[in-house]
C-alpha cells in the first residue's frame, strides 16, 4: 500500500457524528489516510455542534480534547498569513490554507462548490464529498474498511445494519456500495 495521504477534513463533515466516528477510525487504524484540521476548523465544529445541534460547551469540548488527544499531529499551524492569497469562497479560504501549508492533497467537504477548480490547481489540491473520498478508501483497502465499521457498531453496542443506516444520511454512495458488497 502507498503511503498514507494527507487529507483536511473541513468542519462539515466533522459535525455529523456517525460520520466523524467512522472517519476518525479509519484514520487511527492502518494508514490509510491523515486527518488534519486547524483551530478554524475545529473552532466552527465546536460552535455548531453547540449552536446547531444543543450541545452542551463542555460536550462540544470534550469532542474536540479527545480529537486533540487521539491526533496530535492533525493541527496546521501558520497558516493564517497565506489566506488573502486564496481565491476560493471567502468561508472557506482558511481551509484551502490550511491545506496548502500541510501539503495536503485532499480537502473532504461538502461544500465543493465553494472550492472551484481555478483555486485548487496552483496547489495540486482536489476536494471530495465524504461519500467518494470514503469509497476510494473502500477500493483501496476494502477488507479493512469493513473491520471498521464492524468495529464500530460493536463499540457503540448496535448492529452494523444500523450503523449504515445513520451513515447513509452522510454518506449515501458509500453506505450504497457497502451494501451491495456485503
Amino acid at each position: 500500500m502507498k503511503s498514507a495521504r494527507l487529507v483536511v477534513l473541513d468542519a462539515c463533515v466533522l459535525i455529523p457524528m456517525p460520520l466523524a466516528d467512522t472517519l476518525l477510525r479509519l484514520a487511527a487504524g492502518p494508514l490509510l489516510f491523515l486527518p488534519k484540521w486547524s483551530d478554524q476548523i475545529m473552532e466552527e465544529v465546536t460552535r455548531t455542534l453547540q449552536e446547531n445541534f444543543g450541545l452542551s460547551a463542555q460536550k462540544a469540548m470534550y469532542r474536540e480534547s479527545e480529537m486533540r488527544r487521539h491526533f496530535p499531529e492533525a493541527w496546521i499551524e501558520g497558516y493564517e498569513d497565506l489566506i488573502p492569497a486564496m481565491t476560493n469562497h471567502p468561508k472557506d479560504r482558511h481551509v484551502l490554507t490550511a491545506a496548502a501549508r500541510a501539503g495536503a492533497k485532499i480537502i473532504v467537504t461538502y461544500n465543493i462548490k465553494d472550492f472551484p477548480h481555478a483555486s485548487l490547481t496552483p496547489y495540486s489540491i482536489t476536494v471530495q464529498g465524504p461519500s467518494a473520498f470514503l469509497n476510494d478508501l473502500y477500493v483501496a483497502a476494502p477488507a479493512m474498511v469493513i473491520q471498521t465499521l464492524e468495529d464500530q457498531a460493536a463499540s457503540i453496542g448496535k448492529s452494523m445494519p444500523y450503523l449504515l443506516a445513520r451513515l447513509q444520511i452522510n454518506a449515501p454512495a458509500f453506505v450504497e456500495m457497502v451494501r451491495q458488497k456485503l
